[in-house]
């Protein structure tokens, strides 16, 4: 009589349709795991569907979207999920003097609210089951501000602190938590925050218009090629991987050179000579 092979583990990532959450599905899909791969445009859910894996659409800004996700994804699975990779964010480039409240609700509603929501919709799946990991995709900029960068360091600093509090408040089950922070990654990043820009930041009437055209507009528009220390998104998945399968995971997963300079500096170097540092871009 032969035995019955293990169900493969299971994964739900969200913001699958480039970049890191792209690589992140096809990299955990080739290690073996079944992947539930979330974006939140239909026309990126029907492409990831053709290309084999479980779509779904999942928009964090919306609850029962959210709600919808996890009851496709607990109906396939028979109640079980073993990982969630919190990863679907955006950025509103501009001074923090220029964004305006409306500006702010927007982006904590997808870059924090959402993953929370999300979370707390899959803990109860987790605890049943005795096991879970839940994976959250910060930043450097979690770590350290960046100017020009207001709305999108502000909801990784929160994301941070949200993080580090449910992994002490999960320390009596068996459910680890746990930040991976990169750096510059190649992706669709900037193209995406030229939109919202767009949308909020009303920076000709601006006082700092002279300032917004010298840097941050050439920034946003022109093709400078790739930052410094930039690497590919399977640099993340790697780092992914090891947080999915280390027995005792590290509490967080620094990814880029940048996230190992800023993260030593944060501890070292006094507040006013980082800001120099920091203001220099």
């Amino acid at each position: 009589m032969t035995t019955p092979a293990a169900a493969p583990r299971s994964i739900l990532i969200t913001g699958c349709s480039t970049g890191i959450g792209y690589d992140a599905a096809q990299g955990l899909r080739a290690r073996g795991w079944r992947v539930f791969a979330a974006a939140r445009n239909p026309e990126d859910v029907t492409r990831l569907a053709a290309e084999g894996f479980e779509a779904l659409q999942l928009d964090y800004a919306d609850s029962h979207s959210i709600r919808a996700a996890v009851e496709t994804v607990t109906r396939a699975t028979g109640g079980k999920l073993d990982a969630l990779f919190n990863n679907g964010a955006f950025a509103i480039p501009g001074a923090a003097e220029d964004l305006s409240r409306d500006a702010l609700r927007h982006i904590f509603e997808t870059n924090l609210f959402g993953w929370h929501e999300l979370t707390c919709d899959v803990l109860p799946i987790m605890r049943a089951q005795g096991h879970g990991r839940i994976i959250n995709c910060s930043s450097v900029l979690g770590l350290v501000a960046a100017p020009w960068r207001g709305a999108y360091n502000s909801t990784k600093f929160a994301l941070e602190g949200l993080t580090d509090t449910l992994r002490l408040e999960m320390r009596d089950t068996s459910i680890e938590v746990i930040l991976i922070e990169p750096g510059p990654i190649t992706s669709e990043f900037r193209k995406n925050a030229a939109k919202q820009f767009e949308r909020w930041v009303d920076w000709k009437s601006s006082a700092r218009a002279a300032q917004y055209e010298g840097a941050l507009i050439n920034r946003l528009y022109r093709d400078t090629g790739p930052d410094t220390f930039e690497l590919p998104a399977n640099a993340v998945t790697a780092k992914l991987a090891r947080a999915l399968d280390a027995k005792r995971p590290r509490a967080r997963y620094y990814v880029t050179t940048p996230t190992y300079l800023m993260a030593t500096l944060k501890r070292l170097t006094p507040t006013r000579a980082l800001d120099w540092l920091l203001a220099k871009g």
